[in-house]
Order: C-alpha cells, then structure tokens, then sequence
C-alpha cells in the first residue's frame, strides 16, 4: 500500500507564496514521475507540473516562470514553490505518484490541499 500525504495548502493574498509538499510512504520500491495537478470548482482536474526521477521538469503554460517543481528522492516527497499567485490559481492541488511495488507500477494520489488566492 503506497499513502501520498500532501501539506502547504493554505489562505495567500494575491501576489502571495505558498509551499506545497506531498510525502510517499508505503511499500515502495522505486518512484519514476512526481507531479502536482490542480482542480477548481466546476472545471476538469489539469496538470500544474511534473518532475521524472532524474529532474526533468515540464509546467501548464499558465504556471511557467511562478511555480517550481522539486523533489527529495531520498525522502520519497515532492514539493511546489508558487509564486506570484493569482486568485484563478485557486484550486485543490492533488500530489500524484508513478510508484513501483512488489505487485508492480501503479498511478497514486493523495487527498489534495486547499489553495485560496483572495485579498
């Protein structure tokens, strides 16, 4: 059983910065992408930003030159620097997981974190 554990979500003014981090834990063997997807009331859950084992970044258009993926492979966790947030930034952000098991390679997710952008 693999558990995802998100944390960092929170109330931040416009402009404002927020951290997010999602921990792994569970029978793991290996972890190949990491990533952080979003989904706002009334829209369809989209991709923020994804991180493969050894580094490679990609972002949402929407998100390039705020947001920074990062991640801590000896600590199975993940982890998104925003910056500048706007309220359509607003969102519950969903910390996904490509993990390898014994039984084999399978998607997991957590339970998502709030992120409000208001003044």
């Amino acid at each position: 059983q693999v558990q995802l554990v998100e944390s960092g979500g929170g109330l931040v003014q416009p402009g404002g910065s927020l951290r997010l981090s999602c921990a792994a834990s569970g029978s793991i063997f290996s972890i190949n992408a990491m990533g952080w997807y979003r989904q706002a009331p009334g829209k369809q859950r989209e991709l923020v930003a994804r991180i493969t084992r050894s580094g490679s970044t990609n972002y949402a258009d929407s998100v390039k030159g705020r947001f920074t993926i990062s991640r801590d492979n000896a600590k199975n966790t993940v982890y998104l620097e925003m910056n500048s947030l706007k309220s359509e930034d607003t969102a519950v952000y969903y910390c996904n997981a490509v993990v390898t098991t014994a039984i084999g390679t399978g998607d997991y997710w957590g339970q998502g974190t709030q992120v409000t952008v208001s003044s």
